[in-house]
């Protein structure tokens, strides 16, 4: 299993609004892709005060690195793209990839 995590910081202003579209637009997309199993949106309960905004990871679990590979090639660049469209200056984000032993 691979676990394809996403990290976002977002804007409290948007922070609600964004929460919905990841709920109901954006996740609902990343998982018509059939590149991944399942999914989890996870919020950060840490404190960081040196950032402004909560901190939120959404993890998705993929079979085997050839899944990831074909979502970062033909799915990756669109969905990245319209979160950018939309939240852009609102949020900053990171990927990891991560392999479960």
């Amino acid at each position: 299993m691979i676990l394809y995590n996403v990290t976002v910081t977002i804007d409290p202003q948007v922070e609600t609004e964004w929460i919905e579209w990841m709920k109901n637009v954006h996740i609902p997309e990343m998982m018509k892709t059939g590149c991944f199993e399942t999914h989890k949106f996870l919020k950060l309960v840490t404190e960081r005060p040196d950032v402004d905004g909560n901190t939120y990871a959404i993890q998705y679990f993929a079979i085997d690195g050839k899944m990831i590979d074909l979502y970062l090639e033909k799915h990756a660049p669109a969905l990245r793209q319209s979160h950018a469209e939309k939240y852009g200056n609102k949020s900053a984000a990171f990927r990891t990839l991560l392999e479960e032993v």
